[in-house]
């Protein structure tokens, strides 16, 4: 057992909720965790009449297996029934959490296999195989950033003579993605807001929504590439399908933030919204 093996420790909490602590401990201890940072990728090319080579145009990462040895300790048949019931491939993806001394991050995974106990007849440890297959090949923080854009009304200082009226309002902020890769983003205009639009400013790419939104309700756009959506929720939860809102007219698009610095803008044609951005970094490995 390496000296990595202290630092090292798991938790796997399938899909009802019912999880298992593996590190360096009673009555599990984690032997060996493998797939932490390797994930192979696919380098997409093209190849024009008589080139020599091909041209690079796009890579996309593969699926990420993980594979983890564990040794049980103590009353071997009980705690084989544990992890079994706790790894049941049948219950679909959970979600496994990795740290050491150093980082905690998480990633959905799924078991390949119920888990596998190699020794018959086990004396002071009995051994288990589990292999975890995650579909995203992604890790990403355990809690999300979370930001909030000022509606630059309300934020000016200067005299100004009444009566006044203001025809948009809105903010601008620079969100930074301090991740390997692009990240999607969760969008939620709180309260009444009339044509609300949110833009990248970096590439320009926006989404606006022509529908005006009551006050008590909010707008949710959620830019995660299997998961996009654009909801109107009521004050009782219930969520209304908005997706035929988008307008059209313009550039749209699900963006996500690049790497680095990103230049968000929110404006409305009205109300006033307070507008939420969240998102999480995500990692090649850890």
């Amino acid at each position: 057992m390496g000296v990595n093996n202290v630092m090292q420790k798991i938790t796997f909490i399938n899909a009802r909720g019912e999880s298992v602590e593996i590190g360096y401990q009673f009555p599990f201890f984690l032997n060996k965790i493998e797939g932490l940072g390797d994930v192979d990728a696919e380098i997409q090319t093209s190849k024009s009449p008589f080139q020599d080579g091909s041209e690079p145009i796009d890579v996309l990462m593969n699926e990420r297996v993980i594979p983890i040895e564990v040794a049980i300790l103590k009353d071997f048949q009980i705690n084989r029934q544990i992890l079994s019931r706790i790894f049941n491939p049948k219950l679909g993806e959970g979600l496994l959490i990795y740290e050491n001394g150093f980082v905690k991050r998480q990633i959905r995974a799924i078991s390949e296999h119920v888990p596998k106990y190699p020794d018959e007849r086990p004396r002071q440890s009995q051994k288990a195989i589990i292999d975890l297959f995650c579909a995203n090949p992604y890790w990403e923080d355990i809690n999300p950033t979370n930001v909030k854009l000022e509606d630059f009304v309300s934020n000016f200082s200067f005299p100004f003579s009444f009566p006044v009226s203001f025809a948009t309002r809105g903010d601008t902020r620079t969100l930074v993605n301090e991740g390997d890769v692009p990240t999607p983003v969760k969008i939620t205009f709180r309260g009444e807001s009339v044509n609300p639009k949110i833009t990248k400013l970096n590439t320009g790419e926006t989404l606006r929504i022509k529908r005006t939104i009551p006050d008590g309700y909010s707008l949710v756009i959620t830019t995660d590439f299997n998961n996009k959506s654009v909801q109107i929720i009521a004050p009782d939860g219930v969520k209304t399908d908005a997706m035929g809102y988008i307008d059209l007219d313009l550039p749209w698009s699900f963006f996500s933030l690049d790497v680095g610095e990103n230049q968000l803008s929110f404006i409305t044609e009205g109300g006033k919204p307070d507008v939420f951005i969240e998102y999480k970094n995500l990692y090649v490995g850890v």
